[in-house]
């Protein structure tokens, strides 16, 4: 397989299993941008500081989630199971979680708030992170095959390529919350829009993966 079979491989397999993400990075980043909107008692130097920082937090949060993805799949490829096939799809109540809890608190707090509402850790990237890690739950079913597949040298190249996609994926998903229509009808009816869908992800995250099945055996 040459290197540019590779490359399109990895690019094929990234893409296929990562589309999803396009529109979490989306909502993130259009959240970010209305936190940081000016209001009184702050310098415009002061909101695009706090910009920048939920901006870094959601890019080092999708890395670092996704970077867990990939080496739970290298493991697995190398015969190290660290989670049950039919259990994978557990990890949708994380974003179902995260949905409620956006819900419950966006009847009593300002919209502005999500971002920090959204987080659960002390630092806001631990919650990208995890949102990311569940997100991409299934993505191990596909990538441990196509792994196996590969020789070591061709291997790091696939990883090394979707780290770099990584980066393409936040911009566009930056570059979309930036569209006017996007950004004022995510900043208008966001405290509806994003808890909707992380508990529809969550949900779609345990049906892809026949998790209440498995749950339904149990009894």
């Amino acid at each position: 397989m040459n290197l540019i079979l590779i490359i399109l491989s990895a690019l094929g397999s990234f893409i296929a299993t990562n589309v999803d993400d396009i529109f979490v990075l989306m909502l993130l980043f259009s959240q970010a941008k209305a936190q940081n909107q000016p209001s009184d008692g702050f310098t415009p130097n002061m909101e695009m500081t706090g910009n920048r920082i939920y901006n870094r937090d959601i890019v080092i949060g999708q890395y670092l989630g996704f970077g867990i993805l990939v080496l739970i799949s290298l493991l697995a490829t190398f015969g190290v199971t660290l989670i049950p096939d039919q259990w994978v799809g557990l990890l949708g109540l994380i974003p179902i979680y995260l949905g409620v809890k956006l819900f419950i608190k966006g009847e009593d707090e300002d919209e502005g708030n999500i971002l920090s509402n959204l987080s659960k850790f002390n630092k806001f990237y631990l919650s990208v992170a995890f949102i990311t890690f569940a997100n991409g739950g299934d993505n191990i079913g596909i990538y441990v095959p196509f792994f196996s597949t590969l020789s070591f040298n061709q291997l790091v190249i696939t990883v090394v390529t979707f780290f770099i996609m990584v980066a393409v994926w936040c911009f566009i998903g930056y570059r979309l919350a930036k569209f006017r229509y996007v950004s004022e009808t995510l900043e208008k009816y966001g405290r509806w829009i994003i808890p909707i869908v992380f508990v529809g992800l969550g949900i779609y995250i345990m049906l892809e993966n026949e998790t209440f099945s498995a749950l339904l055996n149990l009894f």
